[in-house]
């Protein structure tokens, strides 16, 4: 339906926009508590490249709900993503570990 991939584009300029804004808040802060400048073609870029990395993850949690069998995404799926971050991985599976606990009281 053309309407839908209208309203589909729309949304994911709608997306990238605010992704542009926060990442220029943020490098914005960043710069000025360190006395640097950040150009917009920086930040651009920067956003552009947070921006495929969203993908990508998106793609690989679709994958292995998928893999799993499901049509949703789950906490499991995203720990999954994280294993080889031992760090991220660990968090993760501690906030995992205590939603499950607060959904079970």
């Amino acid at each position: 339906m053309p309407g839908l991939q209208a309203d589909d584009a729309r949304e994911e300029e709608r997306l990238k926009a605010a992704l542009w804004y926060s990442t220029g808040q943020t490098v914005d802060a960043v710069a000025v508590s360190q006395n640097l400048n950040a150009t917009p073609h920086f930040i651009g870029g920067l956003s552009e490249m947070c921006w495929a990395q969203i993908e990508n993850i998106a793609q690989d949690l679709e994958a292995f709900a998928k893999h799993s069998g499901r049509s949703t995404i789950n906490a499991k799926d995203v720990v999954l993503l994280a294993r080889r971050n031992e760090g991220l991985s660990a968090v993760l599976q501690a906030m995992a570990k205590a939603v499950k606990e607060r959904d079970a009281r």
